[in-house]
């Protein structure tokens, strides 16, 4: 088991120039998969154990003796799933459009980041119960008492409420762009101070009280909520992989006129704790006033 790594420095590990563009446009294009880290599990699947309250502790009186107890452990299991596709490029648009690696560049980025958008979909609001082939996200989770959940309107109060809600403090606020709009006018007509930093690729964002404030334009477009997420392997929310992200230039077919790229991903994510993550689930409420 290797300590995780996110994407954008898993991309810089790779030699291959292929699979490290791939991975780069997966990071850029997925605030999730630029912040999670990412860690090696042997075969298809990893088993852990889950603390959910600690053993009790006191004082004792001389020559007396401690009340024993232990601390609450669960036996949880991830599995991998498998998430990629193929870029197929005809050979007739490749002979037609001019650079044949110009034309499968593009395809192969365009599918990158539909690989990118759909594992950030899922991370919030995959079910396995409708997908066999996928994982249970954040939303999922929460329903099975992972996390925690603050029914209230979007105010500075339930938004404090939300980050003290994540045990080791929050590293990012992910919202759909409507309530991120909603928060920073929030935070503007409040006076307060909007920090200001930078992602991974040198772009400007937004931070409150040092939590990166991000939007997420797939998979949270019907949901007016706030997920405050920490990330950490094995301690908090952690993604899981097995090889990283493949690309694979399979050339020409035989069977078809087309050259073939395959992105496979072999990935999973864990909660290593039941406080990792936390759902402001009114966030919308304020704006219809």
């Amino acid at each position: 088991m290797s300590i995780g790594l996110n994407l954008t420095e898993a991309a810089k590990l790779s030699q291959d120039m292929l699979q490290k563009g791939v991975i780069l446009t997966m990071a850029t294009n997925s605030p999730v998969l630029e912040k999670i880290p990412f860690m090696e599990v042997v075969g298809n699947g990893y088993s852990y154990n889950l603390v959910s309250t600690l053993p009790t502790v006191g004082f004792r009186q001389v020559n007396g003796a401690y009340t024993e107890s232990g601390s609450s452990i669960s036996r949880e299991t991830e599995h991998l799933v498998i998430l990629g596709g193929d870029v197929d490029v005809d050979l007739f648009i490749a002979k037609t459009r001019g650079n044949i690696n110009d034309v499968r560049a593009l395809q192969t980025e365009l599918k990158a980041k539909a690989v990118a958008k759909a594992f950030e979909k899922n991370f919030f609001k995959g079910d396995s119960s409708t997908d066999s082939n996928g994982f249970d996200g954040l939303t999922k989770r929460l329903e099975k008492g992972k996390g925690t959940k603050i029914q209230k309107e979007l105010t500075l109060d339930s938004l404090n409420e939300l980050l003290d809600a994540v045990e080791g403090g929050a590293d990012v606020l992910y919202m759909d762009k409507a309530t991120r709009r909603e928060l920073m006018k929030l935070l503007q007509e409040s006076n307060h101070y909007i920090e200001q930093g930078q992602d991974a690729f040198g772009r400007m964002v937004s931070k409150y009280g040092d939590v990166e404030i991000r939007a997420i334009e797939d998979g949270l477009t019907d949901e007016k909520h706030v997920y405050a997420v920490k990330f950490g392997a094995e301690q908090y929310v952690s993604g899981l992989t097995n090889s990283g992200v493949q690309v694979m230039d399979l050339g020409q077919l035989e069977t078809k006129p087309c050259y073939r790229t395959r992105i496979e991903f072999y990935c999973g994510i864990a909660i290593f704790h039941p406080k990792s993550f936390a759902v402001l689930t009114g966030a919308a409420a304020r704006s219809k006033k």
